[in-house]
């Protein structure tokens, strides 16, 4: 008797649709359409479904890969969802900025000799199908266990936090310094990449869990941690704040009009939606000629907005060379599709007035590779009379970010480390300070939203712990 023919599995990864490079370098919507349920079973019947997943190893927030990618292949998409769900309450933001190709999907089986299956892509897929079908599944509320925790950012660490301790009973209230939650991924992050409706879905769905939200609210002049532990109630705290103040060149001529940090040009671009100037009322200059300074994933963001603000030409500076570029290579590949020019091992040296205090052109020097440095990558070393200029009339430097000390100078019980991050342990998030926990961007210095949940995730873990001590230790 023959036996049953094997279904035939896609060699290479289902690649999502894309909008033309020429046109959406125009405009604000999302580049890629996305999987259809098609696609994702496609995809979905590539994993190997290993005994042994080391796929899950590669992340932070402990999604079980295998078992969500197993519901796809069956067609059972809402399921699917769930899966995730349990254990990411950010399954679409995850979905599209997660660098899975560094994580997750850096230890899928199938990259060994092939293309890793595109876990991040199936992640997107189920989510959007949960919200495509409106049948969002919150979690039964668990017994109030009648202590509350006080969490400070409602950036996807903070969110990650609030929503884990929720689902473990305590009342958690949010406080967020802007007007909209996120963080991050509401002023940082563009809506070609993602889309403010999905952070909105998201948090919606962690508001429904049970999550007080207090927008408008900064701590640290609002109220310090000290008043909300002792005279608010909370038993414990949980700082997310990131990393938000950026960090410039310190070169002549950077006090120029129409050079921006480029922490102001996106928030000014996404949250406050100067795009859509004069709908809504937040100028932002939009230049011919653009220099964007950087290589990392902001770098890119700002060249790719300031593109789609109407520049002629938009020129990415960076001083090392596109190997040692920490931007996402999606990123980097979208960036070069839609026209942006690289111009690599580069580094400015000043930038030139045009008499009336506007920035009219900047002042560069080629750059070799010498020895790595303490990062690991070459550093870049001067080449001795390569000076030429360029014309520009926008400037943006995206050279990373610090900590800001709006918040921590109000407690000074709290160690900082010698650049101003929090001091907390990496398993549990603990500071110095009794009952006081903190994660993402404002311990480590500028990193990935994944990241941040997962110290999000540690944190909560360890909160639940720290309560049960407490008020052991108190009734003993």
């Amino acid at each position: 008797m023959e036996g049953k023919k094997e279904e035939k599995k896609p060699k290479n990864r289902v690649k999502m649709r894309e909008q033309d490079p020429l046109t959406r370098a125009r405009n604000f919507n999302e580049v890629p359409y996305g999987y259809t349920p098609f696609d994702a079973v496609e995809e979905a019947s590539r994993c190997l479904s290993c005994k042994r997943p080391t796929c899950r190893e590669g992340c932070p927030v402990e999604v079980d890969i295998p078992g969500f990618i197993s519901l796809i292949k069956e067609r059972k998409f809402l399921e699917a969802c769930y899966k995730v769900k349990g254990k990411n309450a950010l399954p679409a933001v995850c979905g599209r900025v997660c660098p899975q190709e560094i994580q997750c999907e850096s230890l899928c089986i199938l990259g060994k000799k092939g293309e890793p299956v595109a876990i991040g892509n199936l992640e997107r897929f189920v989510a959007d199908y949960e919200a495509e079908k409106g049948e969002i599944k919150v979690p039964e509320k668990p017994k109030p266990t009648g202590r509350k925790v006080v969490i400070i950012g409602s950036g996807p660490g903070g969110l990650t936090c609030a929503a884990d301790l929720a689902k473990s009973g305590h009342q958690v209230t949010l406080f967020e310094a802007l007007q909209k939650p996120g963080g991050v991924l509401i002023y940082g992050i563009p809506e070609f990449r993602l889309p403010k409706v999905i952070v909105e879905r998201e948090v919606e769905y962690i508001k429904k869990l049970g999550v007080e939200l207090i927008l408008d609210a900064v701590i640290g002049k609002l109220y310090t941690v000290d008043e909300l532990l002792n005279d608010k109630g909370y038993d414990a705290c949980f700082i997310a704040t990131g990393a938000g103040l950026p960090i410039f060149m310190g070169i002549l001529g950077e006090n120029l009009n129409g050079i921006y940090s480029a922490n102001e040009f996106l928030t000014r671009a996404n949250l406050m939606k100067a795009y859509l100037f004069p709908e809504y009322d937040t100028p932002i200059k939009r230049g011919k000629k653009v220099a964007v300074f950087g290589g990392g994933n902001v770098a890119m963001d700002s060249a790719r907005v300031a593109l789609r603000l109407g520049a002629e030409r938009v020129y990415l500076i960076y001083r090392r060379s596109e190997a040692e570029m920490p931007a996402r290579k999606a990123e980097v590949h979208h960036a070069y599709e839609e026209g942006i020019e690289f111009l690599l091992l580069t580094n400015p040296t000043r930038f030139i007035d045009d008499g009336k205090g506007n920035v009219c052109g900047v002042e560069c020097i080629k750059m070799e590779l010498g020895e790595p440095d303490e990062s690991g990558r070459r550093r870049p070393v001067p080449i001795k009379g390569s000076e030429f200029q360029i014309e520009i009339d926008i400037a943006i430097p995206a050279l990373g970010t610090r900590a800001n000390p709006l918040l921590t100078k109000t407690m000074p019980d709290l160690k900082l480390n010698k650049r101003g991050y929090i001091v907390a342990e990496e398993e549990t998030g603990m500071t110095s300070k009794l009952g006081v926990f903190a994660g993402g961007d404002i311990v480590t210095g500028a990193a990935t939203v994944i990241l941040a949940m997962g110290a999000g995730k540690k944190a909560a873990r360890a909160i639940n712990e720290y309560l049960k001590w407490k008020y052991w230790d108190f009734k003993s």
